[in-house]
């Protein structure tokens, strides 16, 4: 399995966590408020670091093709 195709899975996952999270906060009460601003940072962060992933192997493949041509 590609670098690509794991770090798309997981900037999926991230953002579907996000949302769902902030669905829960609009519909929930102030009592689990803190618990979502937890998940809503984490699925943040889990969203970039699986975007930094995708960038590092798009440039590690430009970075092979320029060696090969």
């Amino acid at each position: 399995m590609s670098p690509l195709t794991i770090a798309a899975a997981g900037m999926q996952n991230a953002a579907s966590r996000f949302e769902a999270s902030a669905r829960r906060t609009t519909e929930g009460s102030l009592d689990n408020l803190a618990v979502e601003a937890v998940e809503q940072i984490r699925a943040k962060h889990d969203f970039s670091a699986n975007a930094a992933v995708a960038r590092t192997a798009d440039e590690m493949t430009g970075t092979l093709l320029d060696i090969l041509v």
